[in-house]
């Protein structure tokens, strides 16, 4: 049976990041029961078994142990599955992490971002930095056999040294997985209204991106994807099912779903999803275009052949340009197989905008 997973979308949060564009709503109570229950009826109309389940937002940590254990069970994950839950460093205790893990939670994720508190200030980060240290310490006695932690790039002010400083903190705190992003400045957010002083240029950015990549591979986080990284054997199995273009099933508003190369979403409407008067909306097919995309994140690349079985094919155009990629050091061809270089995902929209 082909794989296929479950993300459960938590929207609430504590407050809102400056730099965040996800759909969200207040949370600082906790996650309402009635929103709980409504995620429960939505997996009762699933006979489906996953092997991962994924809890996303916001800030799924704000559920109560109990809360996760009985969205654990009505899923039903595969013995074996992978159940991730993402978490704030200051919305977890000892207590919340010891029910998490008993509740099944095999892989908790840290958004830690920075070891810099002027820096985590600035991005309206609700915690510190020692706060993150602890928060990966309990997460470790706790039992989690994967933690995970997300480091920002090129974040105003930035230099090698504040990435150095949280790579360090992550790697302390026993993260087997870690995801590197280069801050974006999203429409519609309080950075977009208000942009910060000091954000590095382009050129800039790509050579943090750069340092990253040099840097994880040689602490033993070997890069799988654009933007991930890890332990090996530790890589992310929910996320490759999007990658992969396998199936997958997102619940809750603003959640996005692909089953049998369909594709729909929940309306971002907390109200609507909760008294079930929402409905999945169609959002067209996953097609070779969609393949393409996503295998050219992966850092081994797309292979031609299945490629072909999506029904895409290189123009003899593309194929000269891809050829001047690889003369570049942007690509490396390899028995049928294309791979973009770290040099490459840099420059991936530029490189997808040719191809597309």
């Amino acid at each position: 049976m082909d794989s296929f997973g479950i993300y459960l979308h938590v929207p609430y949060c504590k407050a809102k990041c400056r730099y965040c564009d996800f759909y969200s709503a207040p949370g600082a109570r906790g996650v309402p029961q009635s929103y709980v229950d409504a995620l429960l009826r939505e997996l009762g109309k699933n006979a489906r078994r996953p092997d991962t389940l994924y809890f996303g937002g916001g800030t799924p940590a704000l559920l109560s142990p109990a809360q996760v254990a009985a969205l654990v069970e009505a899923a039903a994950p595969l013995p074996g599955a992978e159940i991730t839950l993402e978490a704030n460093p200051d919305t977890v205790t000892w207590e919340t992490l010891q029910g998490f893990r008993a509740a099944g939670i095999t892989r908790i994720s840290f958004g830690v971002q920075s070891a810099d508190d002027t820096q985590l200030r600035r991005l309206g980060r609700t915690h510190t930095v020692a706060k993150a240290a602890e928060a990966l310490q309990l997460a470790r006695e706790a039992g989690f056999p994967e933690i995970c932690g997300d480091i920002m790039l090129a974040l105003p002010h930035y230099t090698n040294a504040e990435f150095d400083a949280t790579l360090s903190l992550l790697q302390q705190g026993g993260c087997t997985h870690i995801s590197a992003y280069l801050l974006k400045i999203e429409p519609g957010t309080a950075f977009a209204r208000f942009p910060p002083e000091g954000l590095p240029g382009p050129d800039e950015a790509a050579d943090f991106y750069l340092y990253a990549v040099q840097r994880l591979e040689a602490a033993g986080y070997r890069q799988y994807e654009i933007s991930n990284f890890a332990k090996p054997g530790h890589e992310g199995r929910h996320n490759l099912l999007y990658w992969n273009c396998r199936d997958y099933w997102g619940v809750g508003p603003a959640a996005h779903s692909c089953l049998n190369n369909r594709r729909f979403y929940w309306p971002d409407d907390v109200q609507a999803f909760t008294d079930g008067s929402a409905a999945e909306q169609p959002e067209g097919v996953c097609d070779a275009e969609d393949f393409l995309l996503m295998q050219l994140r992966l850092n081994r690349g797309m292979d031609l052949d299945e490629y072909a079985r999506w029904g895409g094919q290189f123009t003899p155009a593309q194929m000269t340009f891809l050829r001047h990629c690889v003369a570049s050091g942007y690509a490396r061809f390899a028995d049928r197989r294309l791979q973009l270089t770290p040099a490459g995902m840099v420059v991936q929209n530029a490189i997808l905008e040719a191809l597309l």
